[in-house]
């Protein structure tokens, strides 16, 4: 067994990690660290979690007992992962960061960008994982699979749409129910601080097209559909994207193919690490929709894939359980 340790685990998406590593058959949870929380029982802030009959423990538990192995996931902001970080790694454990601290090359030190379908050899027995955001996620599941046709792409448009539990447990005014119920709000707009991350690995896929990313909060708990526009110099060829995207997808756990017929749903990949695409074309515009669970394929879910690649085990470990925390 490997034990699993958490830094910031009071919010939605370490909960979620929580949930999942609980009943994964190859880790046993370690620290449970909280600096609000601590000492107080996890059943308290989230019911689902009871059957653990756990209390959060105080920040340094994990500095006092992880040892050379363990995996430490980062899920406090970027500044307390900066701060965390090299040290843990020093010490021999492997690290999980669920910020935005490593995500970009520039400021990476040496941690893998972990999107498996695009990076799963270099994340297989990595022992530092930048695990991307959601919107970012979402995006590039709708749109690396245009890299070969990269140099007839004129310009790329992403309208996405997330449930309220982005951001976090913790959030200021505008994010509280009675601001959001009844409104979808876009924010963001003079540029979203994970468009960089989406933009670098686009780049290094190939596809330099300019992109126009405009994200929203919707008022729901969970769950994120991005809408992505293509824009073609010429009409491209329906065969050609529907082999493009299955050969993307193919052998690939979490993703879903859907028929032109169907759309993604965030019901069906609530509580899950899924991801469903659909792929349409009307003219030289090719539509391509990404539904995901932000607190699923967008975080908790896509960091527990991530661990199974480290660790060598099956990516499919450790998601039988679809009930959901929040």
């Amino acid at each position: 067994m490997t034990r699993l340790h958490i830094a910031g685990a009071a919010g939605y998406a370490a909960s979620e990690l929580i949930r999942l590593a609980a009943r994964h058959p190859q880790l046993e949870l370690g620290a449970l660290e909280s600096a609000s929380h601590a000492g107080q029982p996890i059943a308290a802030h989230v019911p689902l979690l009871r059957r653990l009959e756990r209390t959060f423990d105080a920040p340094g538990t994990i500095a006092l007992i992880a040892q050379r192995d363990d995996i430490v996931v980062l899920a406090g902001g970027a500044e307390t992962a900066h701060a965390q970080a090299a040290e843990l790694l020093a010490n021999g454990m492997r690290v999980v960061d669920l910020s935005e601290a490593f995500r970009l090359a520039a400021h990476g030190e040496g941690a893998v960008y972990g999107l498996p379908e695009r990076h799963r050899a270099a994340l297989s027995g990595a022992r530092f994982v930048a695990n991307p955001g959601c919107y970012p996620t979402a995006t590039l599941l709708a749109l690396l699979p245009l890299a070969e046709f990269a140099d007839d792409l004129i310009h790329l448009i992403v309208d996405a749409k997330s449930g309220i539990t982005g951001a976090g447990r913790n959030p200021a005014t505008a994010s509280l129910f009675g601001e959001v119920d009844g409104d979808v709000r876009a924010y963001g707009l003079g540029g979203h601080r994970h468009q960089p991350e989406i933009e670098q690995e686009l780049s290094g896929a190939g596809i330099v097209a300019p992109l126009v990313f405009t994200p929203h909060v919707v008022p729901l708990k969970r769950g994120l559909l991005a809408d992505a526009y293509a824009v073609f110099a010429s009409d491209p060829d329906d065969a050609a994207l529907a082999a493009a995207f299955a050969r993307a997808y193919d052998g690939n756990p979490f993703v879903r193919v859907l028929p032109r017929d169907r759309a993604p749903s965030l019901i069906a990949v609530a509580g899950t690490n899924d991801a469903e695409i659909h792929v349409s074309r009307r003219g030289c515009v090719v539509r391509i929709i990404a539904a995901i669970d932000n607190l699923g394929k967008g975080a908790a879910g896509q960091a527990l894939q991530n661990i199974n690649l480290m660790l060598g085990f099956p990516e499919e470990h450790g998601f039988d359980d679809c009930a959901i925390v929040a």
